[in-house]
């Protein structure tokens, strides 16, 4: 069938000898290597191995550029802002025009950039700020101290440093200072700092402060115009599309739930895998707290874009995300117990509400499909003290000691079978009662934000994938 191998002792080697089709076997000699020889096949297969890495790597940035081509375009924008601040180095009359402080235009374009607008709108503006608020305080305070005669200035700005800094590191544990300007202080502590001890040993101090803050504000203003200008990407709208796609996603699995536990797509080969797909879809809503927060932070800071007004209720967006969460969870709970006989139309509703923040436009159908869902929640609850009847009997004369031992195990198998039941049919009341919390929430940004009324033709907007 194959060839096959035997090691034979013999006294100072062993000679491997290999058996062919035919029968007879030959010596199999192995190949004599020198050190040089050995060395270039590990050579070679490190090669190999780092040529292959470099491929996987190349072919992983590529999927990543495919998928999602703004990190691209991005990237293409932090080039052109880099390069046009680097004129500033190039050019001999902008470079004596800011003196040798022209790096500091560099350093803020690669500090400030940000992937959204909002979020460079946010870095540049408190930048701009921390660093003209820190140097007027730095200038005034190296004034006074120097005033103050040599040996008690640096008693006087050691002491300003310390105070100065202290206070500000305090202010950001407060949560409104913490949210809107974090950078900005930590940016005014580092500026503080460094232009009171280097004003100490720098005798043209308001020049340097000067030019500093110019190419600051330089480099801010560059990045800002070049973030709205070149191919914007507005923190706003990828809240509002974010929301829109957890909100798909916690529908499709609250489906996939229900479809599963009743088999309905038993005739489609291509559910099971599907479902399985969608089931964990919900789970994208529990995890994106956190860049829902920061979004609606830096969408404070934009400017009105597209159909977001200046003042557009982001606020209540963050509402909106907590109620689809509080659904996401009950989810969590039915996917451990799927085991029931009961259906809900909590899915159509959430799909609507998608529907209704995508095309910023009211809802005819809502209240009907408020009004079916309570209708089935009432029929559940009818079911279940249905249930509750059948299980529990009525009081009567006392069965004989043979029939109790007969109807206590049929009993007690009838309740195993049913608490699966109550379970799944209870987490499915609670779930629409979430869901009325979820409409409730729509409603206030679509009241809030001025939604178009049903009746109006719903204006496009950007696929949401």
């Amino acid at each position: 069938m194959g060839n096959t191998k035997e090691a034979i002792g013999m006294s100072s080697s062993v000679e491997w000898r290999i058996q062919v089709d035919d029968g007879s076997k030959e010596i199999l000699v192995p190949e004599s290597k020198n050190g040089f020889q050995r060395f270039l096949a590990a050579l070679k297969g490190l090669i190999v191995n780092f040529t292959l890495k470099i491929c996987n790597f190349f072919k992983k940035a590529w999927k990543i550029g495919v998928d999602d081509p703004r990190k691209v375009a991005h990237c293409l924008r932090v080039g052109v802002a880099l390069c046009v601040v680097s004129l500033f180095y190039y050019m001999r009359p902008l470079y004596e025009g800011v003196g040798g402080n022209a790096i500091w235009a560099v350093m803020t374009v690669v500090v400030v950039f940000e992937y959204t607008v909002g979020a460079t709108l946010y870095k540049s503006l408190n930048r701009i700020c921390a660093t003209g608020l820190a140097g007027f305080l730095a200038i005034g305070i190296h004034w006074v101290a120097s005033q103050s005669g040599t040996k008690i200035e640096p008693f006087i700005l050691g002491a300003s440093v310390f105070l100065l800094a202290s206070a500000a590191t305090f202010s950001k544990f407060i949560p409104v200072v913490k949210a809107r300007f974090d950078y900005g202080v930590t940016i005014f502590i580092l500026t503080f700092s460094l232009v009171s001890v280097s004003g100490y040993r720098v005798e043209k101090l308001i020049d340097m402060a000067h030019q500093r803050l110019a190419t600051i504000i330089i480099g801010t203003a560059l990045c800002m115009v070049v973030a709205m200008v070149v191919y914007p990407i507005w923190a706003g709208e990828e809240l509002h599309f974010l929301i829109i796609r957890n909100m798909d996603k916690v529908s499709d699995s609250l489906d996939c739930c229900v479809a599963v536990y009743f088999k309905a797509d038993e005739a489609n080969p291509n559910s099971d895998e599907a479902c399985s797909k969608n089931l964990e879809a919900y789970k994208s809503a529990l995890n994106s707290k956190g860049s829902e927060d920061a979004m609606a932070n830096f969408a404070r800071w934009e400017p009105a874009h597209g159909l977001f007004s200046f003042n557009h209720p982001w606020k209540q967006y963050l509402k909106v995300s907590s109620a689809l969460r509080n659904c996401a969870y009950c989810i969590e709970a039915l996917n451990s117990c799927l085991y029931a006989e009961n259906n809900s139309n909590s899915c159509d509703i959430i799909k609507e509400l998608a529907l209704t923040i995508k095309t910023m436009t009211r809802s005819s159908t809502i209240d009907m499909s408020v009004i079916k869902l309570n209708d089935s929640v009432q029929l559940l609850h009818e079911n279940l003290k249905s249930l509750s009847t059948l299980l529990i009997p009525e009081e009567g004369p006392q069965n004989t000691t043979d029939e109790n031992e007969h109807k206590e195990p049929v009993l007690t198998v009838s309740l195993i079978e049913v608490i699966p039941l109550v379970s799944f049919a209870s987490l499915l009341i609670d779930i629409a009662g979430r869901v009325e919390g979820l409409v409730q929430a729509v409603e206030g940004l679509a009241k809030l934000a001025d939604f178009k009324p049903a009746a109006e033709e719903k204006p496009g907007l950007k696929s949401v994938n």
